[in-house]
Parts: structure tokens; C-alpha cells; sequence
């Protein structure tokens, strides 16, 4: 139940993101719209479990020295990869630009946590 719950925030938060930015999409109908970022919250979920902390744990140096700043372009690269396995997939889920990516993971990261608190009570 808990994996489900993950997967409807992050599919929350990615539409929040698709909302706000021109160059973060998700093309077709509603309903295409609707599983369409329930399959990117399911890869964007396995992105952030799997690749983001092995990318973090090498790249810990850096991210010392920059001060923690690093830790924003992980996070968009992270959405950027989410991209583009979803256009592997055959998903219609888009990330144009690093900097779209860069604001695009904030806003995501930062619903990603509003919408868990809502959800955990």
C-alpha cells in the first residue's frame, strides 16, 4: 500500500510540474494523461530509490564543496533520466532544458513533500 501511495504523490507532483512548465509535458487525452504520469511516477520513483543515491554517494565530494548546490542538478539530471526512460518506454512524458529540469525538480520536490503530508495523516 505504502509503494501505491508513493506512486500517486510522485505522479501528483510530476502533473504539478507539467502544470507550471511549458518544456515539462505529457501529451494526449486526459485518461492518456492520467496513466501516462502514473507510469513516469512509477519510473521517477525507481530513479530516486535506485540511481539518485548512488549518483549522490559518488558525487559526495562535490557536493561538500559546492555546499550542497550539486544536489539541484542531481535532482534535474534525475528528472531528465526519468524523461527519458519514459520515451524509452513509450511514454509521452517530455523534459526540455536543463534549467526547465533544475525548477522543474524544486516544484516537484517540494509538492512531493506537501502532498506526503497531506496523505500521511
Amino acid at each position: 500500500m505504502n509503494f501505491l501511495i508513493r506512486v500517486v504523490v510522485n505522479a501528483l507532483a510530476l502533473g504539478v510540474a507539467c502544470w507550471l512548465f511549458d518544456d515539462i509535458y505529457v501529451s494526449g487525452t486526459n485518461a492518456e494523461r492520467f496513466w501516462t504520469l502514473l507510469g513516469v511516477g512509477v519510473i521517477f520513483g525507481f530513479v530516486n530509490a535506485i540511481v539518485s543515491p548512488i549518483v549522490k554517494l559518488l558525487s559526495l565530494p562535490f557536493i561538500v564543496l559546492t555546499l550542497g548546490l550539486l544536489i539541484f542538478v542531481i535532482n534535474a539530471l534525475m528528472l531528465m533520466l526519468t524523461g527519458w526512460i519514459a520515451d524509452q518506454v513509450g511514454l509521452d512524458f517530455h523534459v526540455d532544458g536543463f534549467w526547465t529540469a533544475v525548477w522543474g525538480a524544486i516544484v516537484i520536490s517540494i509538492a512531493s513533500w506537501l502532498f506526503s503530508a497531506i496523505l500521511e495523516d
